[in-house]
């Protein structure tokens, strides 16, 4: 079951794909932030997952700012241009804020037990460790966040439980980053940091080119007990 959530903000509107479990008591949320492809069927399946599971799944537009309602696919060569476009030009700032907004009108949603939680994949992992820095939900969890070697100095500000997960061979994210993050971040008590030797970035997403069942099933099954944990 779906539907929309129209979060407010003071330079405009936009809105998140809502998947809803199909129970009566109140149920915690889950943020799942996109990659480059917008708020596409990946991400799509992904908060259908989140839902039978029994939580209430918010997918924010990220490029509402640029072209609302992007809905594009990884097997498509232009839809890989456009995202990279889309990536290069994206407020990564005002991204964050967009996010917080998002936390904020998620704990009021009707049904919404008030425990919020933010995950991401790539451009959306980096969103989250960004959120988790800079805003407040009650869990994150990132996905290979793209650049995050970029903003470790941040890392100290992240008050709330952070999971990460690094692919140990990621083309976008090399060793040194890796190291890097694996540096700040682990310095953090709030922080639990997993890499994943052998895999490629986006080695949990659905159906992708790089997906690898048995370190996405692993990945996963840290995340549901993560989440588990902070927002039951």
């Amino acid at each position: 079951m779906s539907n929309r959530l129209t979060v407010h903000t003071a330079d405009g509107s936009f809105d998140c794909y809502v998947a809803l479990p199909g129970i009566t008591q109140a149920a915690p949320v889950v943020v799942v932030i996109q990659e480059i492809f917008g708020v596409n069927a990946g991400i799509r399946s992904i908060a259908y997952a989140y839902a039978a599971a029994g939580y209430i799944a918010v997918c924010p537009d990220l490029f509402w700012r640029a072209e609302p309602g992007l809905y594009m696919s990884e097997k498509s060569e232009g839809d890989w241009a456009k995202g990279f476009a889309l990536y290069t030009a994206y407020d990564f700032d005002r991204g964050a804020r967009d996010i917080a907004a998002t936390v904020a009108a998620a704990r009021t949603l009707a049904g919404a037990s008030g425990k919020v939680g933010v995950t991401g994949y790539c451009l959306g992992g980096l969103m989250t460790y960004l959120t988790a820095a800079r805003a407040d939900a009650d869990a994150f969890v990132a996905y290979y966040g793209g650049a995050t070697e970029k903003y470790v100095a941040e890392a100290g500000a992240i008050k709330r439980p952070l999971l990460y997960h690094l692919a140990g061979e990621d083309e976008y994210i090399g060793k040194e980053a890796q190291a890097a993050i694996n540096a700040a971040l682990g310095a953090n008590p709030h922080v639990e940091l997993h890499t994943y030797p052998g895999c490629n970035h986006a080695f949990a997403r659905p159906d992708g080119n790089h997906y690898d069942a048995a370190a996405a099933t692993l990945a996963n099954s840290r995340t549901a007990a993560f989440f588990k944990l902070h927002l039951s």
